[in-house]
């Protein structure tokens, strides 16, 4: 049909010299233009000038015709710059969005889904060109205008002169952990004390450390959320565990900070990426809990002080240390009141318990020894239980069943067992755990002690006995580092150690089942126990401080692997039958001390595994067999006792240890052999001068010699000791010393020694060069502890511990011959004291002179009590002190390590030192005083501001503390929550 009507409509033109198209020609050139054949339809094409208008109009616009595929170059040139400003700003978003700081704006996303619209536009054209025909080229050129418009436009919009992101805080803020709320005044000081460390920008790394199920989580978590809350400061948490690694742990870092370590396998360039990524961050805190092994930060990738901070939870203080750890704290165990509190508060609101069940209810409380785990354990198992029954049998099987209650047991237990089951890869330590068990519930065990007796199991077993005490001591310090053992100091200074109550009954649980015990220690037994209890593979039993009144003649338990049997505190047992330990060959340890004994049965001649027996305090004991088959006896301890005579055939025995009292003369003593600790009472202090010279080859490695009738210091002092009772020491006959001191003597004890007037008066003691402690009590001739003038003892360099006790007329510390200026220099006197304490000297009116705190750069502990006439303890400046105007200006800095500072029963003290003295306490931890009624100011705590940095407790009476004046009045507020209050006195109750 086309080809017939174009035929029709031919055009000729005869009239000028222009070529004749044919119409069919015609028609192909507008084919190729595209122009739409609707439009030509109902066209006709006449000869004549308008017919020759509409061709000049085709020929025209084929003029100014351009190629497609230029038109696609174009493009494609327009493309390429769109996709560079695409990928600069998706980098750059990606870069604000890592900080977790910006978000970006919706017309930002509308640009990128528009850039990407376009993107895929092109790709369809491009297609279509391809595959394109001869008569679609006008409408793909349309297309191609109109993308080059488009994607020209997108380019101007891409400038975004307002920027591409906004603020994001709130948008991209961790979310807070649920909790339980802190309870009791210490949490709230921990929380206090941490935030203030996090608030430092000198500290970096904070340690939270305590037993499992103390509290460290909960404490910790309050922080965190604390910090969630913070403007500026971005928190992360991460819960590292047992199980943990450091590559687990950087993917989780990774995958907090939106950072894709998916392709990454190597773990410094690991570490690389994620320090970069913190970095950026800038102000950002990482909490790490429960951390059981210690890693170095960098192998992670934590790039601690640059602007990122840790805060780490762990059950050891070694991980702490090793992970250095700048501040570290303690989580402590809920007091009783706290401990109530918090039952009262997991038992559930608004609970009413009858008087019988609150009796009740709080012995259940005090058995969990303030560990927050077990008592909010232990509020589920009882909450809406009102049956008194109920509460009674709870109770009963805590007490009893060493598992505890059972509920309680699988969920308090499985949290403690883990800082054992860490030990696994060093059984001797968990064996010393375990052994630890066999104290008394709540029992102090003294560090020395404990020590010998894992000597004389053989759980420590190494060349040389010093070797063997540092080995003991190290286990110690490990058990107490993973906190399954506490630490602490007596009242004299001495270290001991103690297991929670809770960790004691896993242990005790663990000890029945793996090498049995049997534990029936201060539990009121006035009996053995049943004969089924003694069973064949016992290995230990221990019986401690019962009130067993007197054991069968017949008894005989049948326990061939016993290698430890306690019997010590049972002070009603007078007799013990002979066939008692007939079926105890192979036993190690035999401890009868505090026993009513006369006599130790024949028997005890038979148990040649022996390596110890211990029969101190045995006040009655007159006889004990011969010793002479105990080839294996290492360790006698007779202190205490009535024997009179050493027994027969200790001569023959290599002891390493005997503990003597009665009156031992030069040739009893210096016939036992080998001897690396004695420790007793000598017959007089000639007997004394003549041990001490027979030590030509060196005498024993540790001793303790007592002279006179006293009884054996032996708590305050340790190593090597002498203690005087009642000597004349200061005067020499013919020219030789009355007394002959050891030379390597670390502990002297003189006690009502009163013809002493100063130490300077002991020639002796100018040949000791290590003499570390000092103990002088009721020694009335004493006026000064030394005479500057004529004193050349080594002594005051090296001592660290003077105690001065009931010394009446003892007037000051450092006095003069006569007339002689007192002139003190620095590094002459007590350098290196770190704890000087003073009871019961009613004539000492000022402790010490200005001049002297130069040398008390080393001084952390000071008490003084008892002290009438005491009226200032840093005396203001007077004639005598010749150096003050020359030292005047370094006292400023004096006493910087005081950490422990005691005042009591002083009624006219005044004052801690005068005004013109300017002393820092940044180092003091506590502070206590009573009894001080005249004492209205405490310089050493009125700071402007802020608390002592590490101030833990302040022991005060309530109506003298509200007393006090204060140079600057926010002090009493800021100290306050630190403040402990003496409870008043009401009758017999304290």
């Amino acid at each position: 049909m086309k080809e017939k009507h174009f035929q029709h409509k031919e055009w000729n033109s005869t009239s000028n010299s222009t070529s004749v198209y044919s119409y069919t020609s015609l028609a192909f050139m507008i084919e190729s233009f595209s122009i739409p054949e609707r439009s030509l339809k109902n066209q006709t094409l006449e000869p004549g000038m308008d017919n020759v208008g509409s061709i000049m109009d085709i020929v025209e616009r084929f003029n100014n015709f351009d190629s497609l595929d230029d038109k696609m170059n174009r493009m494609k040139r327009k493309l390429i710059e769109l996709e560079s400003k695409e990928y600069d700003i998706s980098e750059e978003l990606k870069y604000a969005e890592s900080l977790l700081l910006k978000k970006r704006k919706r017309s930002v996303e509308n640009w990128l889904r528009n850039v990407e619209s376009i993107k895929s536009q092109v790709q369809q054209i491009e297609q279509k060109v391809e595959e394109r025909k001869w008569h679609t080229n006008l409408l793909l050129r349309n297309s191609v205008d109109t993308l080059i418009t488009e994607v020209r436009e997108l380019i101007e919009q891409s400038n975004f002169a307002e920027g591409l992101t906004l603020e994001a805080y709130e948008n991209n803020r961790e979310v807070a952990l649920l909790t339980r709320k802190l309870v009791g005044q210490k949490f709230q000081q921990n929380k206090n004390m941490i935030w203030e460390w996090l608030m430092n920008d000198s500290i970096s790394i904070i340690g939270i450390y305590g037993m499992g199920g103390v509290g460290k989580t909960t404490l910790v978590t309050h922080i965190y959320n604390q910090l969630c809350n913070h403007s500026g400061i971005f928190a992360f948490w991460f819960t590292v565990s047992q199980d943990g690694s450091i590559h687990k742990l950087q993917n989780d870092i990774a995958k907090t900070v939106n950072l894709d370590l998916s392709n990454e396998n190597d773990e410094r360039k690991r570490a690389a990426k994620l320090a970069d990524a913190l970095t950026r961050r800038n102000n950002c805190v990482l909490v790490l809990d429960d951390v059981w092994n210690h890693f170095l930060f960098e192998n992670v990738g934590i790039p601690v002080g640059v602007g990122c901070k840790v805060i780490l939870t762990s059950r050891s203080l070694e991980v702490c240390r090793r992970m250095d750890c700048q501040e570290k704290i303690k989580v402590e165990p809920l007091s009783h009141e706290e401990s109530w509190e918090l039952f009262m508060d997991k038992l559930g609101y608004g609970t009413e318990l009858s008087c019988q069940i609150k009796g009740i209810a709080k012995s259940l409380v005090k058995e969990c020894a303030g560990l927050p785990l077990g008592i909010i354990s232990m509020a589920g198992c009882m909450r809406e239980v009102d049956d008194i029954c109920e509460w009674r049998n709870a109770l009963v099987k805590l007490k009893e069943c060493k598992g505890g209650h059972d509920d309680m047991k699988s969920e308090v237990f499985h949290v403690l067992r883990y800082s054992y089951d860490k030990l696994k890869d060093y059984p001797e330590i968990q064996q010393c755990f375990l052994y630890c068990s066999l104290y008394p519930e709540d029992y102090k065990i003294r560090r020395d002690q404990l020590i010998e007796f894992f000597i004389d199991e053989r759980l420590i077993e190494m060349n040389d006995r010093q070797a063997e005490l540092n080995r003991g001591h190290t286990i110690l310090n490990k058990l107490e580092n993973v906190c399954l053992l506490e630490g602490g100091t007596n009242y004299i200074g001495q270290k001991y150690v103690k297991l929670h109550d809770m960790v004691r009954d896993m242990a005790i649980q663990i000890a029945e089942t793996s090498s049995p015990f049997m534990v029936e220690a201060r539990v009121g037994l006035k009996d053995l126990p049943e004969e089924e209890k003694w069973k064949e593979d016992l290995v230990r039993v221990s019986l401690m401080r019962n009130n067993i009144l007197n054991i069968p003649p017949t008894a005989s338990p049948r326990c061939p692997r016993l290698l430890t049997f306690l019997l010590r505190g049972n002070c009603n047992i007078t007799s013990i039958p002979d066939c008692l330990f007939a079926h105890m060959n192979r036993l190690n340890v035999l401890d009868l001390s505090h026993t009513n004994i006369e006599t130790l049965p024949d028997s005890i001649s038979g148990l040649r595994s022996l390596t110890c027996l211990l029969l101190r305090d045995c006040t009655r004991l007159k006889y004990v067999p011969s010793l002479v088959k105990l080839e294996a006896l290492r360790r006698l301890d007779f202190y205490n006792t009535a024997i009179t005579e050493l027994p027969h055939g200790m001569e023959m025995l290599f002891m390493s240890s005997i503990y003597l009292q009665q009156k031992s003369r030069v040739q009893e003593i210096l016939g036992l052999r080998k001897l690396e600790t004695f420790k007793g009472q000598l017959h007089d202090i000639n007997t004394l001068n003549a041990y001490v010279r027979s030590w030509d080859d060196g005498g024993p490695n540790n001793y303790l010699l007592l002279v006179g009738l006293g009884r054996l210091k032996s708590n305050f002092l340790y190593g090597k000791a002498v203690c005087l009772h009642q000597c004349n020491i200061s005067k020499s006959i013919g020219g030789e010393d009355l007394l002959e001191l050891p030379k390597d003597v670390m502990s002297l004890y003189i006690q009502q020694c009163h013809d002493v007037t100063s130490l300077c008066d002991v020639s002796s003691l100018k040949k000791t060069t290590k003499l570390r402690n000092c103990l002088i009590e009721g020694s009335n001739g004493m006026k000064r502890l030394i005479c500057s003038s004529s004193c050349r003892l080594k002594l005051l360099r090296t001592l660290e511990s003077i105690y001065l006790t009931d010394l009446m007329n003892l007037e000051v510390l450092i006095g003069t011959d006569g007339d002689a200026p007192l002139v003190i220099r620095k590094g002459t006197y007590f350098s290196c004291l770190k704890e000087f304490s003073i009871f019961g000297c009613p004539k000492v009116k000022s402790l010490f002179m200005p001049a002297l705190l130069l040398n008390l750069q080393n001084l952390e502990k000071l008490q003084v009590h008892n002290c009438e006439e005491m009226v200032e303890i840093i005396a203001d400046t007077s004639e005598e002190d010749k150096d003050w105007e020359a030292t005047n200006m370094i006292i400023i800095s004096s006493l910087h390590k005081l950490k422990d500072l005691r005042l009591g029963n002083l009624p006219n003290l005044k004052s801690f030192y005068n005004t013109r003295i300017k002393m820092s306490s940044d180092s003091l931890r506590h502070f206590t005083v009573v009894n001080c009624p005249k004492l209205k100011r405490i310089p050493l705590l009125d700071a402007a501001s802020s608390s002592p940095p590490c101030l833990q407790k302040v022991r005060v009476q309530k109506n003298w503390w509200e007393s006090l004046a204060w140079d600057h009045p926010n002090t009493k507020n800021v100290l306050q929550p630190f403040c402990e209050f003496f409870k008043e006195k009401k009758g017999n109750c304290s």
